[in-house]
């Protein structure tokens, strides 16, 4: 006779944190996975703006590149990171599913920032809120969202837009008044949809004795790599020079990314920065910031 599984209870009150009796997110998950997709524009130019300083040279294409690069390495770690933190003694199960939802939430900002930008790239603006979330929730979903936002598209008569990208349609086309319905529409299934996907690695990064971390890397690896091939179809291929309005767009912004945006070596300078000036506080020594390596006060170099 096969045995059965041993049932670990520490799982269900760990479940119990995020989710209701029936399953279902409890708001303040839904409303933290919801605000997540909620990257402001000036952060993307910013994103954009922080690339083209380390890369003046590069083409459209290039930049789309490297952004793809480092998008699928920042989720990757982050999911890793979280998994391995279920090794150390004494971090609970509903301790660590915690932190597993602040990574699923971390995801979200990634891929936020990640598709908004590629948007930009091809010259569709991600200054309206509803379109840019519609975009980045269908780009998560994949096939389903590309094929309820064509469905969409058709319903508005849309004959215009075949031939068109299907993030062109949401981004530019799409008349705002079915971008409502539209948003309310995709979140429904969005949130379903996330969680039957990520609800097992949830529940995964906080499996004990370093699981997690295999789990929790090799599943945002897996996601992240769906998230750039359905970025590919959504934009298609890259324009040979940057949209016109976007150049004066980011040559009008000095907007700098927040600390938790920045690939992760930057996220590490601007820990020991804050932990240094920390230090500094508790001792009565507050001194002068030193330059950074581009000259600015407290090392900002925006990377």
């Amino acid at each position: 006779m096969a045995k059965r599984k041993k049932f670990n209870p520490a799982v269900k009150v760990a479940a119990g944190a995020a989710f209701d009796a029936r399953g279902n997110p409890k708001p303040r998950l839904t409303n933290a996975i919801l605000k997540a997709l909620d990257v402001q524009r000036p952060l993307v130019l910013a994103n954009l703006n922080r690339y083209r300083r380390k890369f003046p040279e590069a083409s459209p294409a290039e930049l789309a590149a490297r952004l793809e690069k480092d998008y699928l390495a920042a989720v990757t770690t982050g999911g890793a990171t979280v998994g391995a933190f279920a090794i150390v003694p004494g971090a609970g199960t509903i301790a660590t599913l915690g932190l597993s939802a602040a990574a699923t939430v971390g995801f979200l900002e990634a891929t936020a920032l990640y598709a908004q930008s590629i948007a930009e790239l091809h010259g569709v603006q991600t200054a309206e809120p509803e379109r840019a979330q519609a975009m980045v929730m269908a780009i998560i979903m994949g096939d389903e969202g590309a094929a309820m936002i064509k469905e969409f598209a058709g319903q508005a008569g849309g004959r215009g837009g075949l031939g068109r990208t299907w993030g062109s349609l949401v981004g530019e086309s799409m008349p705002s008044g079915l971008v409502g319905v539209l948003v309310e529409s995709l979140r429904k299934r969005f949130l379903k949809k996330l969680l039957a996907r990520q609800g097992t690695a949830l529940l995964g990064r906080a499996v004990p004795f370093g699981i997690g971390a295999v789990i929790g890397g090799a599943g945002n690896r897996v996601m992240g790599r769906r998230v750039i091939a359905t970025t590919r179809q959504a934009f298609g291929e890259a324009p040979l020079v940057l949209p016109m309005a976007l150049v004066e767009d980011l040559a009008r912004t000095q907007n700098r990314l927040p600390a938790r945006f920045m690939p992760l070596p930057g996220r590490a300078r601007a820990r020991r920065r804050a932990a240094g000036q920390y230090a500094l506080e508790e001792k009565g020594q507050t001194g002068p910031e030193q330059p950074g390596p581009d000259g600015n006060p407290g090392g900002r170099d925006g990377a």
